[in-house]
């Protein structure tokens, strides 16, 4: 993508400006947490735990709530990208911050590539190495068109919409037991095994919460004298994202629910076609490589933006950074060939970053040089903390259930 800034209007009450940053911000953010990583770990723990992935879906909720009001709320107050608040916090800290997050982003789009690989085959047959490549040369076509970021932002809010529509038309047409499924999400039959893929689907969705805050200071959604607009777009974010994590649990689980078994080489597609029929099939095939056509293109830049402000000729070549990045993932995702397990994957390599991140983001709330007379709802910091301890103190655990699950 291209470099992704737009100048703010001169006086913050331009309401109708705002109203179009909020809805950007937030569709961009809900259409790449929400993406083929999200869509495939969905699917994939479903068909293994059952209606026993009611509650890591609700919980994930909470933890969403957690992440996003926190992050947004510092980065869009500060008017700083994330790497750049960290290294306020403590120099320095921001090249380790920025360094994991742009690891993270690699593991992403490995995981982004291999989703429109799999739309790909959904709709054309075609083998997903041939996907990957040719997800590849697209998504830097798209970097180098004019204007390719005010299409993104386009593009996010109608495929938002349209999958909206699509997976709840699956979730209506093969709905579960609501009584027993609304039991499992607070009471589940064995909630030990249940936090690999809670926390796996929360990682599998961060790289929208951090493109959606990136994209704040971007825009100039900023400030104090902001915060109610900021506030506005991360509850819009959450909500849309929210409605889609639902539906999608209930339209993948209603398909499993009748004693269906989703094909491994690629469940969220198989769900579909099982819940929809070929149409469904074909449909889900188009909205998966949309949206990791998307996700591709606004992780790449997303990646770049983490480390443009700490190496001075990343930000004097960012374009070129940001084609690079896809063409290296790209190349990694076909060397690799496991498009399932590369998703999978994803998500857990961005759940044990996350802790790091969410920390010295609230560290940032007690510097003034930082928010300035910004006081931070002492509820979003208690959520927070809580999120960064079970989330660190889960990571070791969690790589070795994994492996067992996925490697073993």
């Amino acid at each position: 993508m291209t470099k992704m800034t737009s100048a703010a209007p001169t006086s913050t009450q331009d309401t109708s400006w705002q109203n179009k940053a909020i809805l950007s911000i937030a569709f961009l953010m809900a259409t790449t947490s929400v993406g083929p990583g999200f869509l495939t770990q969905t699917a994939v723990f479903t068909n293994i735990y059952k209606i026993d992935m009611a509650f890591p879906v609700f919980a994930s909720i909470f933890i969403t709530f957690g992440i996003v009001m926190n992050l947004w709320r510092i980065v869009g107050i500060s008017g700083l990208r994330i790497q750049d608040i960290a290294n306020r916090v403590a120099p320095g800290m921001g090249y380790v911050v920025g360094i994991l997050l742009a690891l993270g982003a690699v593991a992403f789009n490995f995981g982004n590539v291999s989703g429109a690989a799999l739309g790909l085959n959904v709709l054309t047959g075609v083998d997903t190495t041939w996907g990957a490549l040719f997800t590849g040369v697209v998504g830097c076509l798209l970097f180098v068109v004019h204007n390719a970021s005010k299409r993104m932002d386009q593009m996010a809010r109608y495929l938002g919409l349209f999958m909206i529509v699509l997976i709840a038309y699956v979730a209506m047409t093969s709905l579960p037991p609501m009584g027993e499924t609304l039991k499992a999400a607070v009471i589940p039959t064995d909630i030990n095994n249940l936090l690999l893929p809670t926390l796996t689907i929360v990682g599998g969705a961060v790289g929208g919460y951090y493109t959606g805050a990136q994209r704040l200071v971007d825009v100039g959604l900023q400030g104090k004298e902001n915060v109610g607009a900021i506030k506005k777009a991360a509850w819009a974010g959450i909500s849309i994202a929210v409605v889609i994590r639902i539906l999608l649990f209930l339209a993948v689980f209603g398909v499993i629910a009748t004693g269906a078994v989703l094909e491994t080489s690629n469940p969220a597609a198989d769900a579909f076609r099982q819940g929809a029929g070929e149409v469904g099939y074909f449909i889900f095939g188009l909205v998966l490589f949309v949206a990791s056509i998307t996700s591709v293109v606004g992780n790449s830049y997303m990646a770049i933006s983490l480390i443009k402000t700490l190496f001075p000729v990343v930000a004097r070549n960012e374009k070129t950074w940001c084609v690079g990045f896809i063409i290296i993932t790209s190349l990694g995702t076909v060397t690799m060939n496991m498009p399932i397990l590369l998703l999978m994957l994803a998500g857990l390599i961005n759940s044990i970053i996350l802790p790091v991140v969410l920390a010295m983001v609230l560290a940032a709330t007690r510097r003034k040089d930082i928010v300035g007379d910004y006081k931070h709802p002492m509820y979003l910091t208690v959520t927070g903390v809580l999120i960064v301890v079970v989330m660190a103190a889960a990571s070791l655990s969690n790589i070795s259930n994994f492996m067992t699950k996925f490697m073993g």
